[in-house]
Order: structure tokens, then C-alpha cells, then sequence
């Protein structure tokens, strides 16, 4: 089970967030985030950035869309709009417009990515459980899965692209197809991974989200890293080479069998 699973913390907190939103429970709009990014943040190097491009997502409120924004327009609002749980904290203005958390329209934003830079490959470190066995059948945990379920499929609708325009590709290879866009020759080259843990992290809950301790955090940590080692000892070889993710099977069945179904 996941760190404050079943404690009296998170289940106070589980009902507050239920009755009453941000703009009551937190008035002032204090965010200890801000803090730390103003203190180890430096937006102006970033802006001015040219070997290292970054791509940060936020959900527009009103629109309902996404918007993207890079080195040269990103700074301390951007980054807090783009972690903006609504059930936690008020909606960050930016130019007139309110902002939340970008996992529920981009997450991450894969095509302007791969249009705007040069990838060979596409390394995608799966967070949220893609997966999890079993019904969730406490009200806290069917929020939890609609959440997981929310953030991954922007995820998986990019990589559906992605794979439709490859599939389209190699079905065409050889004839004027009038299909060699710039975007959709860099899709046709691109080789796409995933490193995930999703037996280690099915065991965090929603409790977790609220779990800022740095055993935790160090537990966060180690398990990624050694998600990564696995990975490259087994993939390491295929970097440049051919994906590791199968785009055909898992995305872009057009029949309706896809995810392995």
C-alpha cells in the first residue's frame, strides 16, 4: 500500500476536497512550490537555451485546450500552471486566461516535440500506471483510476497518431503518396521507448500524491533509476535502431483491437 494509505490525514483531506474547493480551503493561493522554483530556477539561462529545447503543458481553462510553452516564453506561472491540481490550488492566470495542471490535454505534448527538434529517438518515462488489476470499488480509489485514466489517454492518443502516420508510411512505402511532410518524415525515422515500473508504482495510491517526505522521495527515486538501468541493459543496443514500444499493436489497430485487446 501507498504512503498515508488509510490514514487519518488523507481521509480528512479526501472529504475536504470533496465539499469545499481551493478558493475557500486556501484563500491566500499559497503555493510552497513557488518557493522552491524561484529559489533553484533560473527562467532567464532557460530562456536563452538553444542546445536543449523545453516543452511545458497547460490546460486552458475556458478552452478546454492545451498550450504549450517553450524556452523563450516559459517562466515561474508556466511552471506552476502545468502542476495545477484544480482539487489543490486556485487556477494560475497567464495573460488573461486561467491555467491547470497540462496532464489533462498533453501529457506530454509529443508532436510539437518531435516537429520542433531533430529526435532519433523518443524516450517516454511512464509515471501513472497504465494498468492496475482488479475494480476500484472505494470512492477515493475510482477517483484515483478516472485521474490515472485521464492523464494517460492524451498520452496514448499522441502515440496513436504516431503510429497511424507510421503505419500509413510503410503501407505506402514506395509510391507518391504526396505524404513526405516534414513532420511525417521525422515520425517515419523516429524510433520510440518506454521506461516504466508499473508493478512498483500500481502499489501508490491516491494517498501518495499528498506524501512529500524524502524517504519517499527517495523511494520515487531509486525505483526510477532502477527502472532505467533495466531498460538500458536490455535496449541500450536498440537506441537509434528500431522502438522498443509496439506502436502497431498497442495504438494503431484501426479495427478497434488495440492495447494488446
Amino acid at each position: 500500500m501507498g504512503p498515508l494509505t488509510g490514514s487519518s490525514v488523507f481521509s480528512f483531506y479526501d472529504i475536504i476536497s470533496r465539499l469545499v474547493s481551493p478558493y475557500q480551503l486556501n484563500p491566500l493561493n499559497m503555493n510552497p512550490l513557488r518557493d522552491v522554483i524561484e529559489d533553484h530556477v533560473d527562467f532567464d539561462a532557460i530562456r536563452q537555451l538553444e542546445s536543449i529545447r523545453v516543452f511545458v503543458s497547460t490546460t486552458n481553462v475556458r478552452t478546454g485546450h492545451h498550450r504549450i510553452f517553450r524556452n523563450s516564453d516559459l517562466n515561474l506561472d508556466a511552471v506552476l500552471a502545468s502542476t495545477c491540481l484544480p482539487i489543490l490550488f486556485q487556477a494560475v492566470e497567464i495573460d488573461g486566461e486561467a491555467y491547470w495542471d497540462g496532464g489533462y490535454t498533453a501529457n506530454p505534448a509529443l508532436l510539437p516535440l518531435i516537429e520542433e527538434s531533430e529526435p532519433a529517438d523518443l524516450v517516454l518515462v511512464q509515471i501513472n500506471p497504465v494498468e492496475r488489476p482488479g475494480i476500484p470499488r472505494t470512492a477515493h480509489t475510482i477517483i484515483d483510476r478516472i485521474n490515472e485514466i485521464s492523464f494517460n489517454s492524451s498520452l496514448n492518443q499522441e502515440l496513436r497518431t504516431v503510429a497511424l502516420i507510421k503505419r500509413l508510411l510503410a503501407e505506402e512505402a514506395g509510391s507518391d503518396h504526396g505524404y513526405r511532410g516534414r513532420l511525417f518524415s521525422k515520425i517515419e525515422a523516429l524510433c520510440v521507448h518506454r521506461i516504466e515500473a508499473q508493478k512498483e508504482m500500481r502499489n501508490f495510491g491516491a494517498a501518495s500524491k499528498l506524501a512529500s517526505s524524502w524517504p519517499f522521495i527517495a523511494r520515487l527515486h531509486d525505483i526510477g533509476y532502477d527502472a532505467a538501468h533495466v531498460w538500458l541493459e536490455k535496449h541500450r543496443a536498440d537506441l537509434g535502431q528500431r522502438s522498443t514500444v509496439e506502436l502497431f499493436r498497442e495504438y494503431a489497430d484501426i479495427n478497434g483491437a488495440g492495447n494488446g485487446e
